[in-house]
């Protein structure tokens, strides 16, 4: 069964894929050659066999701590025994924008103090450990292949190096040892698809990826325009998204994870590694905001290529999400060879959603692609082509049921917020023809705003409750609601939402913590509960500051900054006990931490001003 904690874990990346680092210096989740991947190391989801590449302290008690190198994805792991420190820098020199097989995933050993000997162990168990492997031994290092996949360890060494390490092959596992004393720096680089056999590597030629890497992200993150209060948390949730960023398509992985429990035992365990339109839109957004565009554009592209492949598809001009290269199989299957973590079985990989009807996801694009074009960013012919063919066919569509933002499996309904977000996507439309002087149908769009408007008003706010409810048929609320004076639907001081913010304090929020809805009062189709849902509190923080509660915003917030994990990273829920649950680290909630910091910190400073 697996021990180590979700919250546990660094990841590192190199904008293709990504890895998970545990605290005592375990890869225990590495997918590649992309994000969506078969696994190599699956520990994660099964101790047993799923497979991981180790390095820790060699024979004696030990504690660790982890840290990222400032204004980088370099992960750092120290050690502390009673002979002295060391640390092991993992990082993946970042890989371009041109889709490659060939990863390289760095682990720098260093002795800090005194004297350490590391002990290494290297199991990978290929696809998702359905393939056997074999591994061939050489001086420099070993190359592990399977069924025509490759994995090459590269030693980083010195002249005379034979007495520090020793390595062994056993059951086509590697196992090895590594003695260091202070200022002594060694390692190994795994490389997929690699040219050639194993070779050794110079220390030098490892400290000059580390250079490269580590001036990579303090050169994107300089571009940051942000300032304020919460700038360390804001900064790493920025460099996350921007880790679960694929670099050839602009694609947004919604977690880098699959198959991690909403409910420790529990069955709602999803694959996140696809690019949802809604979480991508939402992060280009919550970026946008802190002056980065560059991902605005990438992914301004990519909604498009995606529209254009589906236009004339009676089923609408978007799915919900895609695979990072815009490919529409999510076929969803279940790893029966696993146990899950935590014996949360079944272990799902693929995403049965992927066909869902969800009306919200056009506004949520709509609204992106507004805030880059007010960001400066231009809207050529074809891009306008593209949206102005999202409305015409949303005209004809918004008004039936659907599955919702949650994609609960319980059947359709006209949910209130997939009509509101319909709105923002007339709304943000209507914006963009005036202020570029673009060419719209402009009396039916408005015409159709103005109809979903009125209809929210009249059907999606409950008179008993005194509050906007999760669809026309029910009195059960839903904290997506929250959202409604962030895009603007609604003042944050409008009496209807005042009740209903009202509402929810009562129903939804634990010591400000935020519950998506009553899965017992609302029936979604699954078995078992769910803890609250991290992106909805810090939807919470913003609605609480636009409705002018200050203070209550500012406690919400800081109490939800405990929750974070020992290096900043958030995963999709928090349980009763406080750990954190679901996949990891989750675009949704780091996306949301910006927008309710950036939003509360601006009301803060007015209120000063």
């Amino acid at each position: 069964m697996t021990e180590t904690a979700i919250a546990d874990h660094g990841i590192i990346g190199d904008l293709q894929t990504s890895a998970l680092v545990t605290t005592d210096g375990s890869i225990d989740w590495f997918c590649c050659p992309r994000f969506d991947s078969p696994s190599v190391f699956g520990a994660l989801l099964d101790d047993e066999r799923g497979g991981r590449f180790r390095i820790r302290p060699s024979g004696v008690d030990y504690t660790s701590k982890q840290m990222y190198f400032p204004d980088t994805a370099v992960l750092v792991t120290r050690f502390f025994t009673a002979t002295g420190v060391g640390q092991v820098l993992d990082f993946m020199p970042p890989a371009g924008t041109t889709a490659t097989n060939t990863r390289r995933l760095v682990r720098m050993v260093q002795c800090v103090r005194g004297e350490m000997s590391f002990e290494v162990e290297i199991t990978p168990r290929f696809d998702y450990g359905r393939l056997a492997h074999q591994a061939e031994v050489s001086d420099h290092g070993v190359v592990f292949t399977a069924n025509g996949s490759r994995l090459t360890l590269h030693l980083v060494r010195e002249p005379g190096d034979e007495r520090k390490a020793r390595v062994t092959v056993r059951d086509e596992d590697l196992y090895a040892s590594l003695d260091l004393v202070a200022g002594e720096v060694r390692g190994m680089v795994l490389e997929s698809a690699a040219d050639g056999p194993a070779r050794s590597i110079r220390v030098a030629e490892i400290r000059g990826l580390l250079d490269e890497t580590v001036r990579f992200w303090r050169a994107w993150l300089s571009v940051s325009t942000y300032t304020g209060r919460w700038r360390e948390a804001i900064q790493r949730s920025a460099i996350t998204l921007k880790l679960m960023t694929y670099a050839p398509t602009g694609g947004l992985v919604a977690a880098p994870t699959a198959a991690l429990p909403e409910q420790v035992g529990g069955e709602r365990n999803w694959d996140y590694r696809y690019t949802w339109v809604r979480d991508a839109s939402f992060s280009v957004h919550a970026l946008l905001r802190l002056g980065m565009v560059d991902e605005a554009a990438r992914f301004g592209t990519w909604l498009g290529d995606r529209i254009r492949e589906r236009i004339g598809s009676d089923s609408g001009p978007l799915n919900i999400m895609y695979r990072i290269d815009g490919a529409s199989d999510l076929k969803e299957d279940v790893l029966d060879h696993w146990s899950g973590y935590r014996a949360s079985a079944p272990v799902r990989i693929g995403n049965g959603a992927a066909e869902q009807l969800q009306l919200d996801i056009y506004g949520e694009a709509l609204d992106s692609m507004y805030a880059a074009s007010r960001a400066g960013l231009e809207v050529p012919y074809r891009g306008w082509s593209a949206i102005s063919g999202v409305l015409n066919w949303l005209a004809d569509n918004w008004d039936q049921p659907e599955e919702g933002i949650w994609e609960t499996r319980g059947g359709r309904q006209s949910f209130t917020y997939g009509r509101v977000m319909c709105w923002v996507a007339f709304d943000r439309g209507l914006r963009m023809a005036a202020e570029r002087g673009l060419p719209a149908p402009l009396e039916r769009w408005t015409a159709e705003r103005d109809r979903i408007y009125q209809q929210v008003v009249d059907k999606g706010f409950h008179e008993g409750r005194q509050a906007f409810v999760q669809h026309y048929e029910t009195d059960v609320l839903d904290s997506s609601l929250l959202r409604m004076p962030t895009v603007g639907f609604i003042a944050g001081t409008d009496p209807l939402w005042t009740s209903t913010l009202k509402a929810m304090d009562d129903e939804l929020v634990t010591d400000s913590l935020v519950y998506r809805y009553d899965p017992e009062a609302s029936p979604d189709g699954l078995l078992g509960s769910e803890g609250t849902f991290s992106l909805c509190t810090f939807a919470y923080v913003d609605a609480l500051t636009r409705n002018g509660r200050l203070e209550d915003a500012r406690t919400a917030l800081e109490k939800m900054l405990t929750y974070a994990n020992h290096i900043g990273l958030y995963s999709e829920e928090i349980a009763l006990t406080g750990e954190q649950i679901g996949n990891f680290p989750q675009a949704f909630t780091h996306l949301a931490l910006i927008d309710a910091a950036v939003t509360l910190d601006a009301a803060l400073d007015r209120g000063r001003a």
